[in-house]
């Protein structure tokens, strides 16, 4: 069976005929006027909700892209912001480290004068031992400094240790709170002698312990505790702590105590190292 052939009309009879059309629709809009009204009305009809629709689509997506280029630029601002926030806390902080950094110079000023007796050197804390607690600890300044083994530490108001290491820009310190620490001391109203010994279990209660003080001092609670002027490392006078709670040994021919240090061994930063040393035993 032979196919019937498709009938189809060329484009191009097609785009003359509409052409046509449109001009015949121009020409009889210009001469009668009320030949296209009708038309005109179902076309406004028909194309003014589509109209309106499509002006308040563009209107919606005109607002959007306000909103996104408000919401970016919001966004910037914000960033802005944020980054001159972090630079003024920044600046904040560095401030507070500076003026920390200054009370301390100033409390070691302070110290250095009452120890005027003695040359010292500052020195910067750069490493300790794990944990809370300064109890042993490297200092920037070794024997280029003119520091040696035995050398006293001070700071912070008081004794902090003494020098046991030394290299020629580092040295280690050994607190007195350190497990490995016994001071000479004294009681500095009434010269009685005592044993201060570091213990880095008792620290955490903020005290250590003192021992071997005689049962007939003339001694009680809040008394200052300083080193001993016999003691064999430790130069005499150095403020250590306050005494508290002393009380009766078993043996009865002595009495043993608490001392609260006045040195913060949480918080230590920089010290003094005292250039003078006994170097004349081994306590």
């Amino acid at each position: 069976m032979r196919r019937r052939k498709k009938f189809e009309i060329p484009i191009k009879y097609v785009l003359f005929i509409l052409t046509l059309l449109c001009l015949a629709t121009i020409i009889a809009s210009f001469l009668f006027d009320g030949f296209l009204r009708p038309v005109k009305s179902t076309v406004a009809y028909v194309l003014n909700p589509v109209t309106k629709g499509m002006n308040s689509a563009g209107t919606w997506f005109s607002d959007k892209a306000d909103d996104i280029t408000e919401l970016r630029k919001i966004r910037e601002e914000n960033k802005e912001l944020k980054a001159t926030i972090a630079e003024l806390q920044n600046k904040n902080a560095m401030s507070v480290e500076e003026r920390n950094e200054l009370e301390q110079l100033r409390e070691l000023y302070k110290l250095g004068e009452t120890y005027s007796e003695y040359e010292t050197v500052g020195a910067r804390i750069i490493s300790k031992d794990a944990g809370n607690w300064y109890s042993t600890f490297t200092i920037d300044k070794g024997s280029d400094a003119g520091i040696e083994v035995d050398m006293n530490v001070i700071g912070d108001g008081g004794l902090v240790g003494i020098v046991y290491e030394v290299g020629s820009n580092y040295a280690l310190v050994r607190s007195i709170i350190d497990d490995e620490s016994n001071v000479s001391a004294q009681f500095a109203s009434t010269s009685d002698k005592c044993i201060v010994k570091g213990s880095l279990k008792l620290i955490n209660d903020g005290v250590l312990q003192i021992f071997n003080i005689n049962k007939s001092a003339n001694v009680s609670d809040g008394d200052m505790i300083v080193t001993s002027n016999i003691s064999s490392k430790f130069l005499p006078g150095i403020l250590i702590g306050y005494v508290k709670d002393i009380s009766d040994d078993a043996n009865n021919l002595t009495k043993s105590a608490y001392l609260t240090p006045v040195v913060d061994f949480a918080h230590l930063d920089i010290v003094l190292v005292i250039k003078a040393q006994k170097n004349n035993g081994d306590s």
